[in-house]
């Protein structure tokens, strides 16, 4: 006899969800990661592919993902177990909730780090030290490991008042105050790039495709961001569809969700790069666009002690956004377990994180080590970010993908999704059968070869 598992709380109203998964969605992955990768990987032949990836890749997965979070109601460890049990399959698949839970308590622990950081810069932008350069203000703030874990503290701290609250109290109402005031921020750098910045040359970067140079590294790149950029593999979709109301339409919100994501990133690209061009800064920095590049630009505009907190602030804001649902599933299934209260669950689980962070923050200064080439480079994090984002994460969409399109019974899922346009259900059961996995496979292996 299958125990009774605690009841979570239900999203309220349609687009509370929607607000929460683009959260989930929209993190560092999308206002950091993706302007740089897009200036690394020649601009507007990134693009192009990496909206590809999110229609055949991303969207199909979050769809899984989401079914299988509602129809059980539970946390993705048990949702797994529930489904596979009531497809005749092996309970061995609740492993994958597992792996998206460990993979989410690693990528936590040094993403609350780098979101210390941008928590930090809004202070550093508001007021730049005239007397170094962008460059040494980075440096200066990565070699201090008591500046790296006040502001890792604090970050954690947030993430974990937010989550202890609840899905209604906590999540659901920090994202209708987060998410429209991202949008707004993040429009009015658009709007000011616009006005102040390159933006027709921006334009031209992001929106005029050059394949000349286009090669498998770009693809990979491509796909790599677009799965990583939307939360998927690590149980953080699949806790949030669990309090999804049963008469929310599953296809069309995902749909929603995924252009809501991309949204943000190209946004994204139209307020920094315009800034990067009038600047005359190099696009493909790297991850020190934001850091470093674009702070020198703040530090040499107009008004820029106010645009650079601005931008800070929104970038915080995403990486919040992002954090709560990576601590979600964890703390959802200690909960509906009942070894601890909801608050008991989110104060372990972040503590655990924090610990974890300690080396992440450490690996910058005390720790950090030279390679061959002279760069100095942060062992712990190398190791986190190799382990859960190149290995769970990917892995773990991967065999989201294979149990639904082989393994999951037809007639439960269809039942999940009764109002889908027969010819829209057979495209997104070939690319959840075939062409996810493959590529998520491929992303997969490449990491780790």
């Amino acid at each position: 006899m299958q125990k009774t598992l605690k009841k979570h709380g239900t999203w309220i109203g349609k687009w509370t969800f929607v607000l929460a998964a683009t959260g989930s969605a929209v993190g560092l992955g999308n206002i950091w990661g993706f302007p740089y990768k897009a200036g690394t990987e020649g601009g507007a032949a990134f693009v192009l592919i990496y909206l590809l990836c999110i229609v055949a890749i991303g969207v199909p997965i979050m769809i899984s993902e989401i079914l299988i979070g509602r129809r059980s109601g539970n946390s993705p460890i048990n949702a797994m177990k529930k489904s596979a049990i009531d497809s005749g399959a092996s309970s061995l698949w609740q492993l994958v909730g597992w792996t998206g839970i460990i993979a989410g308590v690693l990528i936590l622990s040094f993403y609350s780090v780098i979101a210390g950081i941008c928590l930090n810069y809004i202070f550093i932008a508001a007021s730049p030290n005239e007397l170094i350069t962008s460059s040494e203000q980075f440096g200066q703030v990565i070699s201090s490991p008591t500046n790296l874990l006040i502001w890792h503290t604090v970050f954690m701290f947030l993430t974990l008042v937010i989550v202890s609250a609840g899905v209604e109290d906590g999540i659901g109402r920090m994202v209708k105050i987060l998410m429209p005031l991202l949008g707004f921020l993040l429009l009015f750098m658009v709007i000011y790039g616009a006005i102040n910045g390159a933006f027709l040359e921006a334009l031209s970067f992001l929106f005029a495709p050059d394949f000349s140079n286009v090669g498998t590294d770009t693809f990979l790149s491509a796909m790599g961001q677009a799965f990583f950029s939307m939360s998927l593999g690590m149980g953080s979709i699949m806790a949030y569809g669990a309090y999804m109301p049963k008469e929310q339409e599953i296809v069309s919100t995902s749909f929603s969700v995924g252009s809501l994501d991309t949204l943000v990133a190209i946004l994204a690209g139209l307020a920094i790069f315009p800034i990067i061009f009038a600047f005359n800064l190099e696009p493909g920095s790297g991850p020190g666009l934001v850091f470093v590049s674009l702070l020198s630009a703040f530090n040499q505009m107009e008004f820029g002690q106010l645009i650079g907190p601005i931008f800070f602030i929104l970038l915080s804001i995403a990486a919040l956004s992002s954090s709560i649902s990576i601590l979600e599933p964890g703390v959802a299934y200690l909960a509906e377990e009942g070894f601890l209260t909801r608050k008991q669950s989110a104060i372990v689980i972040s503590i655990l994180c924090w610990v974890i962070g300690i080396g992440t923050a450490t690996g910058f200064n005390i720790f950090s080590v030279v390679d061959s080439s002279g760069e100095s480079i942060n062992p712990f994090l190398n190791t986190m970010e190799l382990i859960s984002v190149q290995i769970l994460q990917p892995l773990g969409g991967m065999l989201i993908a294979i149990f639904i399109g082989w393994f999951m019974n037809e007639s439960l899922i269809k039942n999940e999704i009764p109002q889908i346009n027969p010819f829209l259900y057979s495209l997104w059961r070939f690319f959840i059968k075939y062409v996810a996995p493959l590529s998520v496979a491929f992303i997969f292996i490449s990491q780790i070869i």
